[in-house]
């Protein structure tokens, strides 16, 4: 017998079609080239940038997505519908989210709960905690804002699917730098923060979700795409909480508790001590609710989630070293290669085929350099290395 692996048919579950057939789009840029050239080109001569040469687009927005689902609770489901269509959150309630890793009930999982490929072994060998020191430095030395959208619901009632995640990057795609920035969002009244209330006796920690957008927002922004925004963004979807108050208060209630759950797991495997400073706190502060006396809110803690503060910490410096060790491992074993096979008494015609001599007189420098205190000055601003 003999088999056939197909890529471009989805896989059969019980007899019948995924409803997760994935990635299957054809790469328009390869498919159709000219759209991808007219755009650079358009780049090129905007910035009057020469043929020879490269124009670069760098990223200047994040928008993380998040897949939503109201209660089922026949299946024990629980609500987890209650962001509006784009969220801002300063960097410790945006990585209390990227800990817990937390979804959704999609129609193509089996259920909701701390997922992604984050948490999956098969995608990711290394400790999530790796991950997260890289992305939290990654996140101070770029500045950009902790924004994002939602999929599937919105609220109870609403359901987008992924009409939310298509919307949106055509709003912001209209939106000059300034605009996107989170102090001019904020100081423009076009974002209103969550505050925590009391929800049955309960106290729901609404703060987590941070900042969300508003009506001044969409009259100003959604309005360079549609004629009337305020009827596609209506008051019940940007205020989830209007569709059903009780499931809103549990949907804030199952983040909390997920969070929670989840952080532990970093103190029982011993990933807590490869928490750089500021996700040390935070996961103090996700289990235990305080951080040597401190919660979430003092000042002092938030200030660890700064640029400034990073910048300067011994941690930070910490990693700047550890990436020049690294360096200069990695070109003494270079150094080490090409001066064995230079020396060999054999494949003295590969040696000028590949100019050994010349690569080896690089390495060298090379080493020099990366042992040098300027090399040092220079990895100053990039991300280090972490250990593992």
């Amino acid at each position: 017998d003999s088999f056939v692996v197909c890529s471009n048919t989805p896989r059969m579950v019980n007899g019948v079609p995924s409803k997760n057939p994935r990635y299957l789009q054809p790469r328009p840029d390869l498919i159709d080239p000219v759209n991808r050239y007219v755009a650079e080109m358009g780049i090129r001569l905007s910035r009057a940038v020469p043929l020879d040469k490269p124009v670069h687009s760098p990223v200047q927005a994040v928008l993380i997505g998040r897949r939503n689902n109201p209660a089922e609770p026949a299946k024990g489901i629980r609500p987890l519908a209650v962001y509006n269509p784009v969220h801002y959150q300063e960097l410790p309630e945006l990585f209390m989210d990227f800990i817990s890793a937390l979804s959704g009930k999609s129609p193509s999982t089996t259920g909701a709960g701390s997922e992604g490929a984050l948490t999956k072994g098969p995608f990711n060998c290394l400790r999530p905690i790796t991950d997260l020191n890289n992305a939290l430095v990654s996140y101070l030395l770029t500045g950009l804002g902790g924004f994002s959208t939602p999929a599937g619901h919105i609220g109870s009632t609403v359901r987008v699917d992924h009409d939310v995640s298509l919307l949106i990057p055509e709003i912001w795609c209209r939106m000059s730098p300034q605009e996107r920035e989170p102090k001019f969002l904020i100081a423009e009244q076009l974002l209103d923060k969550l505050e925590d209330f009391t929800s049955n006796g309960k106290l729901i920690p609404a703060s987590r979700l941070g900042w969300r957008i508003n009506g001044r927002f969409i009259r100003r922004f959604a309005g360079r795409v549609f004629d009337n925004p305020n009827k596609v963004f209506d008051n019940s979807i940007l205020k989830p909480e209007t569709q059903d108050e009780a499931a809103f208060a549990d949907g804030i209630l199952f983040i909390a508790e997920a969070q929670e759950r989840i952080a532990r797991t970093y103190f029982e495997d011993g990933s807590i001590e490869l928490a750089c400073p500021p996700l040390k706190a935070l996961l103090h502060i996700m289990v235990e609710g305080k951080y040597e006396g401190k919660t979430i809110s003092d000042p002092t803690i938030r200030q660890l989630f700064t640029q400034e503060s990073m910048l300067s910490s011994e941690w930070y410096a910490d990693r700047l070293r550890l990436r020049q060790l690294r360096e200069q491992q990695l070109w003494q074993r270079h150094v080490e290669a090409l001066d064995m096979f230079q020396n060999s008494t054999e494949y003295d015609e590969e040696k000028i085929v590949l100019g050994i001599s010349a690569r080896l007189d690089n390495a060298r420098q090379r080493l020099s350099h990366v042992l040098s205190p300027e090399y040092l000055s220079e990895l100053q601003g990039t991300l280090g290395a972490d250990r593992l």
